[in-house]
């Protein structure tokens, strides 16, 4: 790593580059760059953190000495292309959620990975906060019995007009892989890969999914209730409920949260509160430096096949709803 430090550089500027980069400057993880498609951008970015490099395009981000792992914040249709572009560069890659449009444009992200010895990491931040390493831990021990439903919200109140990118075809847009990879995430972490998807959506005027709900069936019979909605606030809780107790998530469950534990009578049996500082999204941060410092190319908290396997359940939905972008229109429709 560059002078024994790890250097990240920041593809993209937008809302979601700021959460991210604020949290590693508060954090301590080394922020070497930023390279957005405009160099006005880059500037006015790393001037409002003290980033000391501001380069003009995707292209000089990737060939600078001093980053080792790029952060792939763009639009999720670009997402593959940005990651193979870092990937060819010699750099490890952090790629925000959904890690793809689709499950074939993560397959060939994570071959490439592999060929060339990176990190590759989906940076579904929540799958490393604290509150989840405790419900997997409670799960682990087996206090809960065995894991029967997962029932999770995702449900916002977005912007309406049709030109924003999460009511635009041409961006990726929709409540599915915007809000709905998130408990589609927890379900399979919990449950693993589900044998069966079912998938029902309402759409939105501009042809997107503005509300779907799924129903997964695990591979020992468990289910998963899931929901997400762009056009309406949700409770946003998570129920994790087992043979012999469960585990509930309160208020806004994919951000850092208190969680309780109940028993089979439904009693308290635990109330569990860790505080984070900032937003959280450092511990993503926090992992993806840790591997290649253990000489890792994957994540045993969320392995590249795993997100691949999250990429298909998405696009199994979208095949039911009947949800296609334009990137993936056959030439001549």
């Amino acid at each position: 790593m560059t002078n024994g430090s790890i250097g990240w550089g920041i593809l993209g500027t937008g809302f979601i580059a700021e959460l991210f980069v604020r949290d590693l400057v508060m954090e301590g993880p080394r922020v070497a760059a930023v390279g957005p498609r405009s160099g006005a951008a880059a500037q006015t970015f790393a001037g409002s953190f003290g980033i000391p490099a501001a380069h003009s395009s995707y292209g000089a981000l990737v060939a600078d000495p001093a980053v080792d792992i790029v952060y792939v914040a763009s639009p999720h249709p670009f997402h593959a292309e940005h990651a193979l572009l870092a990937l060819r560069a010699g750099k490890h890659v952090l790629v925000e959620k959904p890690f793809t449009l689709n499950a074939g444009q993560a397959r060939e992200v994570v071959a490439e990975a592999r060929s060339r010895g990176l990190l590759v990491l989906e940076a579904m931040w929540t799958r490393f906060l604290p509150h989840m390493a405790r419900v997997r831990e409670i799960v682990a021990q087996g206090r809960i019995g065995q894991v029967r439903t997962v029932i999770a919200d995702h449900g916002q109140l977005l912007p309406a007009e049709a030109e924003h990118r999460v009511n635009n075809p041409a961006l990726g847009g929709g409540a599915l892989l915007d809000l709905g990879i998130y408990p589609v995430s927890l379900a399979v972490d919990l449950l693993g890969v589900p044998r069966q998807v079912h998938a029902i959506s309402t759409a939105a005027a501009t042809g997107v999914d503005a509300q779907t709900s799924l129903l997964l069936q695990g591979a020992d019979g468990s289910h998963a209730v899931l929901q997400c909605a762009l056009d309406a606030l949700g409770p946003t809780r998570a129920s994790i409920i087992g043979s012999r107790g469960r585990i509930e998530i309160p208020g806004v469950w994919y951000e850092p949260s208190s969680l309780e534990v109940f028993d089979d009578a439904g009693g308290v049996v635990e109330r569990w509160d860790g505080p984070v500082a900032g937003r959280g999204m450092q511990f993503q941060a926090f992992e993806a430096e840790r591997c290649p410092r253990a000489g890792l190319t994957a994540s045993s908290l969320l392995p590249p096949d795993e997100t691949i396997r999250i990429m298909e359940v998405l696009d199994a939905a979208r095949e039911q709803i009947g949800l296609v972008y334009p990137q993936e229109q056959p030439a001549g429709q």
